[in-house]
């Protein structure tokens, strides 16, 4: 799967977060500044080249879905950076976060307990 630009990633968290739209959506849901309307269609033409959506037409203008989901693709960009820069150890990473947001014992107890319960819901 091909990585988002920063406009590009900007137009599906929006996407995403409405599910389907038309560039109009889109646009309405940016915060000021707004983007050109026609900076938005663009996007959406190398997101569809790039698979990330599909659209359909309704009357004179175009619908756009996620065809790629948020989930998806948090996965593979959190896969990345585990990979390029922590050499793919999750507990380096951890430390990483930690220690840059200053995490209390407490802070650091609650999150393994959501990492537990997270992986026993995985594993029935």
């Amino acid at each position: 799967m091909k990585q988002l630009t920063k406009a590009e990633e900007q137009v599906m968290q929006i996407l995403w977060d409405i599910n389907e739209g038309v560039v109009k959506d889109v646009v309405d849901n940016f915060n000021e500044p707004k983007p050109a309307y026609t900076t938005v269609a663009t996007v959406f033409k190398v997101l569809e080249n790039k698979g990330f959506v599909v659209k359909r037409k309704v009357g004179n203008t175009h619908l756009y879905k996620p065809q790629v989901s948020k989930d998806d693709y948090t996965k593979i960009q959190f896969s990345s950076l585990l990979k390029n820069y922590f050499n793919g150890s999750f507990p380096k990473m951890a430390t990483f976060f930690a220690r840059e947001n200053n995490l209390s014992i407490s802070e650091l107890e609650e999150m393994m307990k959501m990492a537990e319960d997270e992986l026993k819901k995985n594993t029935k």
